[in-house]
């Protein structure tokens, strides 16, 4: 059985006790060794094989699994974040199906909720926003011109944008084509890890401001009013507003 764990932000108390459990019992062990935080391999197994996955091809991955998965024993695939967001994960699902090898998906808590947990900000304000736009910059890896960072940027909404910091100037000047200049940005490295850096600005300075701090990979910039401090209060809680679990109080 193969098991693709999301691992988390980077905190290894972030991963789910479920994605725990299997790294602790896996007989081989793949890791995304560029993100994932070595500290989780604490938790294999004395004689487990670790593989680190940043040096391996697709099919030097597969080839792993399927050796392993054939005497009856335990593959972790263990990816940063949650899989599902530029994990690369369906190409290994499609091939272990061509081999009739089963496996479980264990999601695992994203690096841009842990951004969110780190700025200490809701994604969706009421009356700001109830929208969040996750999104990455055309780079080696092309991106569908509908979902151009300009396309986007016109709705307005809370943006974070993945993988991009190395292009920041560019960035932001395709965002100031659907958000005004002074629009909050918060720049976040490496969320949860214990070298976790925090730049809060505008479009109007963040580049300057990344480009001092010297950060160039493994940052989310996220973008939007819901950085300020303007919003309506939750309908949920309002004692005017009555729901299925509790009634108005007049």
């Amino acid at each position: 059985m193969v098991y693709f764990i999301g691992a988390g932000p980077g905190d290894p108390e972030l991963i789910t006790v479920k994605g725990r459990n299997i790294i602790e019992k896996a007989d081989v062990i793949i890791y995304a060794g560029s993100l994932v935080n070595n500290e989780l391999l604490k938790f294999a197994k004395e004689n487990s094989e670790i593989h680190d996955s940043s040096k391996m091809t697709l099919e030097e991955v597969i080839e792993v699994m399927e050796n392993t998965v054939q005497y009856g024993k335990i593959v972790a695939r263990v990816h940063t974040g949650d899989p599902s967001i530029y994990g690369a994960i369906r190409e290994q699902m499609d091939q272990l199906k061509k081999r009739s090898i089963k496996y479980e998906i264990i999601p695992g808590v994203s690096s841009f909720v842990a951004a969110a947990a780190a700025l200490e900000k809701e994604y969706t304000l009421p009356g700001v926003t109830q929208t969040v736009i996750l999104t990455r910059m055309e780079g080696r890896t092309s991106v569908p011109g509908k979902e151009s960072i300009e396309m986007l940027a016109a709705h307005g909404t809370t943006m974070v944008i993945f993988l991009s910091i190395g292009m920041i100037d560019e960035l932001v000047e395709k965002l100031k084509t659907g958000y005004l200049e002074d629009t909050p940005v918060a720049v976040v490295y490496k969320a949860s890890w214990p070298d976790q850096r925090i730049l809060r600005g505008t479009l109007k300075n963040i580049s300057g401001l990344v480009k001092e701090a010297g950060i160039d990979k493994t940052a989310l910039v996220t973008v939007g009013d819901f950085l300020g401090d303007d919003y309506e209060l939750s309908k949920l809680y309002d004692k005017s507003f009555s729901h299925e679990f509790r009634g108005a109080v007049k």
